[in-house]
């Protein structure tokens, strides 16, 4: 066999947000606020989790997991895209791709599993309420988080690992603002064929099965709650999981969107900026519903806020 007479291609350049120059400016700074925002907004609800003794509860543990996945999600493609907008080529070392597309899909595939088990755990909270301590041990619920991060590990490193072993002959153009699997697949002049395999069986196991599942789990929970005679029982109990039902939709309607369309009606300004959505504005609006919403929240936050303006 003779060795590959392609030359390893050593970065890309990227097609960037905006054709328009002179609004870069401006979108730097919006981002860069948003950007600010999402990193706070996560920290204070981990922080404030850690430290309040009344949120150290299954539910908070995994919406503190949650907060760690939106930071590593933002984190994994706003640095470079806000470098990017303030320059006029737009490039991306290989391993900076690479290790951007793997930090990426890491954190795109650990919510998916997340949010199914903490769909799982408003189920148990709602329907079986009497078995909800023992089913949801301390134990139980650190398995249940160690599982989570497993699983988008081991997605993230199969699809990482697939692509490197992939040839890029130019032209190495991304027709998008961050290094994402389609259009690096895009790029390449080698066979993809093992690549789109990998990926059916990710969108079927993780996007559809997970997606099944919390749909399943939301349906148990509204049966129960119709069940229940009383409308303040009803409030109380529709309460415990609005947070949690909102973030899902938010999520899986961009995702829907994205993945789960008909080929004619694809538009890269809009791909981009529904990939804004769920890189950036999720993140950021995730702190926001958990705090709003609930009072715990906001008084541990309120102490937290209260502390750091003694020192």
């Amino acid at each position: 066999m003779e060795a590959s007479n392609h030359t390893r291609v050593t970065e890309f350049i990227m097609m960037g947000l905006f054709d328009h120059p002179h609004h870069q400016g401006f979108f730097f700074g919006l981002f860069l606020c948003l950007y600010t925002a999402a990193i706070m907004g996560n920290t204070l609800i981990i922080v404030a989790i850690v430290l309040h003794p009344p949120l150290h509860t299954p539910m908070y543990f995994f919406i503190a997991n949650l907060a760690l996945v939106d930071i590593l999600c933002t984190s994994s493609v706003l640095p470079k895209m806000l470098e990017n907008l303030m320059q006029e080529k737009k490039t991306i070392s290989f391993d900076g791709c690479m290790a951007q597309l793997f930090a990426f899909t890491l954190s795109s595939g650990t919510e998916l599993v997340l949010l199914t088990v903490m769909s799982y755990d408003r189920y148990i909270a709602i329907c079986h309420p009497l078995r909800y301590v023992n089913l949801m041990r301390k134990d139980i619920c650190i398995t249940f988080a160690a599982g989570v991060w497993a699983v988008g590990a081991i997605n993230s490193l199969v699809h990482t690992l697939l692509m490197l072993h992939l040839d890029f002959c130019g032209p190495c153009l991304i027709q998008h603002f961050f290094c994402e699997i389609p259009p690096i697949l895009a790029l390449s002049c080698s066979s993809t064929y093992l690549n789109e395999i990998m990926i059916f069986m990710a969108d079927v196991f993780l996007a559809m099965g997970n997606f099944l599942l919390t749909t399943i789990s939301y349906s148990f929970i509204i049966i129960a709650i119709l069940k229940i005679q009383s409308s303040k029982g009803k409030q109380r109990a529709f309460s415990t999981c609005s947070s949690h039902l909102l973030v899902v939709t938010l999520y899986y309607s961009t995702i829907i969107y994205t993945y789960i369309r008909p080929t004619s009606s694809y538009s890269l300004d809009k791909d981009k900026m529904v990939a804004i959505m769920y890189t950036l504005v999720t993140p950021t609006l995730n702190p926001l519903i958990y705090s709003l919403r609930n009072k715990e929240v906001k008084v541990s936050i309120w102490k937290i806020l209260l502390f750091t303006k003694k020192y």
